[in-house]
């Protein structure tokens, strides 16, 4: 089934850990978000392939609700 991963609050890209063709696992961590020089990590919910990032490490005033991660 396929996941698609949102940004849960507004902040800015501090670290992508997946590109399109990593397998990754429940739990995994795909990105995290800095907000308020507070890191959020953001987590994949099941097994899967990321088939695509619509992100960037280094991305500046991402809205809440960004779709962020597309796994297969």
């Amino acid at each position: 089934m396929a996941e698609q991963v949102h940004t849960q609050i507004p902040g800015n890209v501090w670290k992508l850990l997946v590109k399109a063709g990593d397998a990754v696992k429940a739990g995994d961590t795909l990105f995290i978000l800095e907000v308020m020089k507070t890191e959020v990590p953001h987590t994949a919910e099941g097994d899967g392939t990321v088939s695509a990032v619509h992100i960037e490490e280094g991305q500046e005033g991402v809205e809440a609700g960004t779709l962020a991660v597309e796994i297969g």
